[in-house]
């Protein structure tokens, strides 16, 4: 396999332990065309381009899913009010009907032919009169039945047009999510393709990457300068520490990035958004230099990996797949921008 140049990516790992439930799988053509096995180093670069190729599409896939859940809403919704419509318009069809019966009775006969023939012409007044006024009834209430169904047969249109969105949506998602997991295979299928001393000397090289970055995984308490919100919303993002990377994950035994940013957010009775974009888009933009602990980081660019900044020149954030929510130097990655809830 070739080797893939790219820039450094989002977080080193500790992948050589992803996949090794997972039976070996080879990678190699057959025995006559076999081709040269990639290095620890190779598999490792092209592992980590893989995933960090399938965080944008997570969180497409996690809007995506938003969004459909919103277009759910909406259809039971619809589907409620079609079903309440469709109960009034039996109801005013059971009141109409007898109504429209009468009429059909008594207007068989002309009007004036009826009081000539009539025995007692001042009772014949009386019911006609009676007549004229449940003719009356009769009217508004067909004017009322006429309107229910115009009313019901839009709401069935508008119902038609979000089930169709809610499908399409559906479609959009799996994609998504087909993607993602395409990704995450290919780099499953290269771990599995190394024996278990690459595996052993990856995580070795990890374990000293991690040292030098001052990257760590371990469970520890917040003792920084945060204080109201803020710091409520760190405490919790430190009791994650260690909990492992699940894209499209918002807790509580695992995280995306977004998922932890809004959940420790949340947790200080805040409500984000779903994803990186959205959460760029409402935040408040502040300088690097700026930087308050709590404050939202973006890294890359202002769609694809975020963190919450804890002061010192670090942020905690869950990484991508095969990687623990740890805390981090804001500089292990480049930094895009900032924004403060």
């Amino acid at each position: 396999m070739g080797t893939h140049r790219r820039p450094k990516p989002p977080s080193r790992a500790r992948i050589a332990t992803l996949g090794m439930a997972v039976g070996a799988v080879s990678l190699l053509p057959s025995q006559s065309q076999a081709a040269p096995n990639p290095s620890v180093d190779e598999v490792r670069k092209q592992v980590e381009k893989l995933y960090e190729e399938a965080e944008a599409p997570t969180e497409e896939y996690n809007g995506v899913l938003e969004q459909q859940q919103k277009l759910q809403d909406e259809v039971d919704s619809a589907q409620d009010r079609l079903a309440r419509k469709q109960q009034e318009i039996n109801e005013l069809r059971e009141k109409t009907g007898p109504l429209a019966a009468e009429q059909y009775r008594t207007g068989a006969v002309d009007p004036s032919l009826q009081l000539f023939l009539s025995s007692d012409p001042d009772h014949y007044l009386e019911k006609a009169e009676a007549l004229g006024r449940t003719g009356d009834r009769q009217a508004a209430a067909l004017r009322a039945l006429e309107s229910k169904q115009r009313e019901l047969a839009q709401d069935r249109a508008d119902a038609a047009e979000q089930l169709k969105d809610l499908r399409e949506t559906r479609t959009k998602a799996k994609e998504k999510k087909d993607e993602v997991t395409a990704k995450l295979t290919k780099a499953r299928k290269l771990l599995n393709s190394l024996t278990a001393a690459q595996r052993a000397k990856m995580a070795a090289d990890q374990d000293r990457e991690d040292a030098a970055a001052g990257t760590s995984d371990s469970p520890a308490s917040y003792n920084g300068p945060a204080g109201g919100r803020a710091k409520t919303a760190i405490e919790f993002a430190y009791a994650q520490l260690g909990k492992p990377y699940e894209w499209g994950s918002t807790g509580p035994n695992s995280y995306d990035c977004s998922g932890l940013v809004g959940a420790a957010w949340r947790s200080a009775g805040v409500s984000l958004p779903r994803t990186v974009q959205q959460m760029y888009d409402a935040g408040r933009k502040v300088s690097q230099a700026d930087l308050q602990p709590g404050d939202i980081i973006y890294w890359y660019n202002d769609s694809q990996h975020n963190g919450i900044y804890i002061g010192g020149g670090k942020a905690i954030h869950a990484p991508r797949t095969g990687k623990n929510i740890e805390i981090t130097q804001v500089s292990y990655m480049p930094f895009y921008a900032a924004s403060r809830p």
